[in-house]
């Protein structure tokens, strides 16, 4: 997701005072031996033994309160299922609902009933109702007169009512001590403070959220990364990229598998987007393991973010296929997204923009597969090929209805808008084509002149460079572009390769030779596939030698939708032992590969895969943990049998 992140400290059982070390639903006086059974094997990670308990009690007493709360707390804490466990606590409600707290004394169930309450906020807010979740709060603090003004402050920014939620904070300011509370105020008025267009002017209130929550981990080892990939993404909006870094480096140097922020997941945008591909990929295996290791209702809630990031990824790497899978995937993911600060459409806005990219990319990818094969091949690449052009304007069409809406689209032109849903500034100008330049213009002069671009303007020039090129307005896109290599900053690598691709080729179209295989040798060193993306062709002077399979070969090449054949342009160099070289004018190697091919066709497909990727490859059976089978069906097991215990509420 990228955006903000809540603490994730619902209005539950962590915030109930404990003054033994013997809990069980966060009470020190429960009694009821079923319930402390359940307790028991919770703690100790038995999460079959604690589910086949809770089962047992709802089916011998299914108009029992506690029995329809603990086997929802099961539900919620062993499987991260968040439809059956509110199922079970809406029933526990119904065989509660009192109306003050003498009769829930006199009942019997006071502490049933205070933790239904309590978790039916929660539910309520990690999956979307906020309205419902606010209810739930005041009724808590109807019945019971307890203080929950700290927990009002996230839902009322995601009802975007700024206002109310910075009074809300503030009066938790002037009012607690409790360092927790404390904590989460300033996560909201940091977050509250980001909702302007305009840049803020510093990162104080985001850090003393930060510096609140340290306080707490020094003295109890519990500290939260929410805040420091908080501040991280405030930095971003800053674009002070190497103070971003720098909080992400901190919140990776201990593993938290309660935390709904996955550093590694920010760590992997930023290294892409700085064309660190061999760091992005060790951020890649990194965030698999602290996947692997996060409880499952925090796999609930920030499942889709894993799944966009890797989508992207591979985007890079050049597995098209896998993104689209990947995106398609977070597409059908249910919304639990109530933690994060973005919108729960967003995400699936994303995910259908990268799935039309990889849709796209993997027509390219056919295209270049048909110009290597056969009469029979070809056709059926081809076939295959309009079916990929098909899905990829469905998605287009998806992706630019939920884009079109004007207040959202000037959040997204914001450069790492930092409550939206985190979109790579080298894959957003996509957006150009889906929805139009005309309407993207109009939004960006809107955007300028509240402050969007206030802190560098070559963003609200890149967008312009593909406008123009949308348009094919090739003067435009020399202009724009030039402003915008001359203005963005230099760890925007593979935006900056986008526009210079765009250049290079626009000059290439105005006959310019010389300075288009100027720009579009910088695009290929930084980003190899941006023009494989773009559907860009290399103009290249074919050389051959050796025998027939060189020949062949060749032949192969020209047919290629990534090369048009040109006596001024890139040496491409086709060797009879399956050897194919790209070199510049002035003879340096730009990608060479020998493919051990027993044909042309295969010693094609291999140079295309390893030139217009970053220059490695990913194995089969990682590509399959990033799709999520193996490792949901290697965890579900593990987890069943030695799962970690309740998220821990704060």
């Amino acid at each position: 997701m990228s955006a903000l992140a809540q603490d994730d400290s619902g209005p539950d059982l962590g915030d109930i005072e404990i003054v033994q070390s013997s809990t069980c639903f966060g009470f020190t006086d429960i009694e009821n031996p079923r319930a402390l059974e359940i307790c028991d094997a919770l703690e100790l990670e038995e999460n079959v033994r604690a589910r086949e308990l809770a089962e047992e009690w709802i089916r011998l007493q299914p108009d029992s309160p506690a029995a329809q709360f603990a086997f929802a707390e099961v539900l919620y804490t062993a499987e991260g299922n968040l439809a059956r466990a509110m199922f079970h606590l809406n029933r526990a409600e119904s065989l509660t609902g009192y109306a003050d707290i003498n009769e829930a004394v006199e009942s019997g169930n006071i502490q049933w009933h205070y933790l239904t309450l309590s978790q039916l906020s929660n539910v309520h807010q990690l999956m979307g109702d906020q309205l419902r979740a606010l209810e739930y709060l005041d009724r808590i603090e109807e019945i019971y007169g307890q203080d929950i003004e700290s927990f009002r402050g996230w839902p009322l920014l995601k009802l975007k009512q700024y206002d109310a939620a910075r009074a809300s904070a503030t009066a938790v300011l002037e009012n607690s001590e409790n360092e927790r509370e404390r904590a989460r105020a300033w996560n909201t008025l940091c977050a509250v403070e980001l909702a302007s267009l305009a840049p803020v002017d510093s990162m104080a209130v985001c850090n003393r959220a930060i510096s609140e929550d340290e306080n707490l981990a020094a003295r109890s080892n519990t500290g939260d990364t929410v805040y420091l990939t908080n501040a991280s993404e405030v930095a971003l909006s800053l674009l002070r990229m190497d103070a971003a870094e720098d909080y992400l480096d901190r919140a990776t140097r201990n593993l938290n598998p309660d935390s709904v922020a996955d550093p590694w997941v920010y760590k992997l945008y930023l290294t892409m987007s700085q064309g660190r591909f061999e760091e992005a990929r060790a951020a890649l295996d990194r965030m698999l393991i602290w996947r692997e290791n996060q409880k499952p209702i925090v796999g609930v809630m920030n499942r889709a973010e894993h799944y966009m990031v890797s989508a992207a990824f591979m985007l890079l790497a050049g597995y098209a296929e896998d993104a689209a899978v990947l995106s398609a995937t977070a597409l059908n993911q249910p919304d639990r997204n109530g933690s994060y600060s973005a919108d729960d459409f967003q995400k699936d806005a994303m995910a259908a923009l990268v799935n039309a990219i990889a849709n796209r990319m993997q027509y390219q990818v056919r295209l270049e597969e048909a110009a290597g094969a056969g009469w029979t091949g070809a056709l059926k690449a081809r076939i295959d090929a309009a079916g990929l052009l098909f899905a990829a304007w469905r998605s287009e069409r998806y992706a630019a209805s939920l884009f079109t809406r004007p207040e959202i689209l000037l959040n997204r032109l914001r450069p790492y808008a930092p409550l939206d849903v985190h979109i790579p500034e080298w894959i957003e100008p996509d957006l150009v084509r889906m929805i139009g330049a005309g309407v993207v213009r109009k939004a960006l002069d809107e955007a300028l002149a509240a402050g969007a671009f206030e802190l560098n303007t070559g963003y609200y020039h890149s967008w312009l460079t593909e406008a123009a090129a949308v348009e094919g307005n090739e003067g435009a896109v020399i202009e724009h572009g030039a402003r915008a290599l001359a203005e963005l900053p230099g760890q925007e690598a593979l935006l900056r390769a986008r526009v210079a691709a765009r250049m290079g080729d626009a000059h290439w179209r105005l006959g310019e030779h010389e300075n288009a295989l100027e720009h579009l040798e910088n695009a290929f060193r930084v980003d190899p596939g941006v023009s494989r993306r773009l559907g860009i062709e290399l103009p290249v002077s074919l050389r051959v030698s050796g025998g027939g399979l060189s020949r062949e070969l060749a032949d192969n090449l020209h047919a290629s939708p990534r090369f048009s054949e040109h006596e001024n342009g890139f040496p491409l160099e086709a060797g009879g032992d399956g050897a194919v070289c790209l070199r510049t004018r002035s003879g340096e190697n730009l990608s060479c590969y020998t493919a051990p091919a027993e044909n042309a066709s295969e010693a094609s497909r291999a140079f295309h895969s390893w030139a217009f990727g970053p220059g490695f490859e990913i194995s089969k059976a990682q590509r399959s943990i990033l799709r999520g089978s193996s490792v949901i069906l290697a965890n579900g097991a593990r987890r069943m049998e030695n799962s970690p215990e309740l998220l821990s509420e704060n």
